[in-house]
């Protein structure tokens, strides 16, 4: 067990706050880019697709908090006791919550999990949950907040003893490139890059970057949304794709465009709305402008729900070299 401050380093001493032991924080947030990069000042770490979880253990008792402060203790209650049995007592870290499909971590996995509220249907599932710890900000009457991020990662693992479920998150120096390059290959959600002299902040950060590993392709533009507040054109495109000669719905996308597009697509859209919905599938019903099936998107996306629709997807522009009938899922 580390023994705070006696095993922080002299030069970061004076980063340390004495304090009573919170009952709840706010997590640190990641901000999506685009731009992958590599660089001396940054660690790169797997980005699991879970549930974000607070881990508060004080005085022998131990609570899991959602990021938005529900408690998951009757949830994962495995998670729980393999808390209790740490030694290592009066602390917050913060963590994952994730499920296996095969060797890639799945929130759809993790959906059989999450929503069991039985005592006996979650004894009973065969799901198995993980929990992995990347970050300390409170340990024994001190808030870590200020310390480098690298130096609290040093402390959580000193901290606890790592034995499944409990598991460290590791991460790679410098070359994140490589590593996204290797964690798109291995079908992974993505990578967190992190600054590594960065501080703990409570709020969404640049300090803390998402590389999305995307899937991407063409879809057939079925309608639109109307714009809110100040947003040009419209809100959203309404998607579909062929099967059997039948065009399903497959969603919403909401992001990936500058004014100029919007406005551009905008006047596009005018000239083929029509009454009635070309698509079908659980259809959105208000605000929506219906289009003839004759113009086709090319879009990038994390991966495809079990209902056929798009998780995290993005506008990356118009196809003019597929034919609208050509446009299939892919898999």
């Amino acid at each position: 067990m580390i023994n705070l401050p006696a095993d922080i380093s002299e030069k970061f001493r004076d980063k340390l706050n004495k304090k009573k032991q919170p009952d709840w924080i706010s997590p640190m947030l990641a901000k999506l880019t685009h731009d992958v990069f590599s660089d001396a000042e940054w660690i790169f770490e797997r980005k699991l697709d879970g549930e974000r979880c607070l881990v508060f253990k004080k005085n022998g008792k131990v609570e899991l908090m959602s990021r938005n402060q529900k408690e998951l203790n009757n949830t994962y209650p495995e998670l729980v006791r393999a808390f209790e049995e740490q030694d290592t007592d009066n602390f917050i870290a913060d963590t994952e919550i994730v499920a296996f499909d095969g060797n890639v971590t799945s929130f759809r996995e993790l959906q059989k999990r999450m929503h069991l509220k039985k005592k006996e249907a979650i004894e009973s599932s065969k799901v198995k949950v993980f929990i992995y710890l990347f970050d300390l900000i409170y340990h024994d009457g001190y808030e870590l907040d200020k310390l480098p991020l690298t130096e609290r990662k040093k402390l959580l693992r000193e901290l606890l003893d790592f034995e499944d479920p409990i598991r460290f998150t590791p991460h790679r120096n410098e070359k994140g490139k490589e590593f996204y390059q290797e964690a798109c290959k291995k079908d992974w959600e993505g990578l967190i890059a992190k600054k590594a002299n960065s501080t703990y902040a409570h709020s969404r950060s640049s300090n803390w970057l998402k590389f999305k590993c995307e899937n991407q392709q063409e879809f057939v533009i079925v309608g639109y949304t109307k714009p809110q507040g100040t947003r040009k054109g419209f809100g959203a495109i309404l998607i579909g794709f062929y099967k059997d000669d039948k065009l399903k719905y497959a969603g919403k996308v909401g992001t990936g465009y500058t004014d100029e597009m919007l406005e551009d697509l905008h006047s596009r859209f005018q000239k083929l709305e029509i009454d009635e919905p070309a698509v079908s599938g659980r259809l959105p019903s208000k605000n929506v402008h219906w289009l003839k099936p004759k113009m086709v998107a090319e879009v990038a996306f994390t991966e495809w729900t079990s209902t056929n629709k798009l998780r995290h997807p993005r506008y990356l522009g118009l196809r003019r070299d597929k034919k609208v009938k050509d446009v299939l899922k892919e898999s």
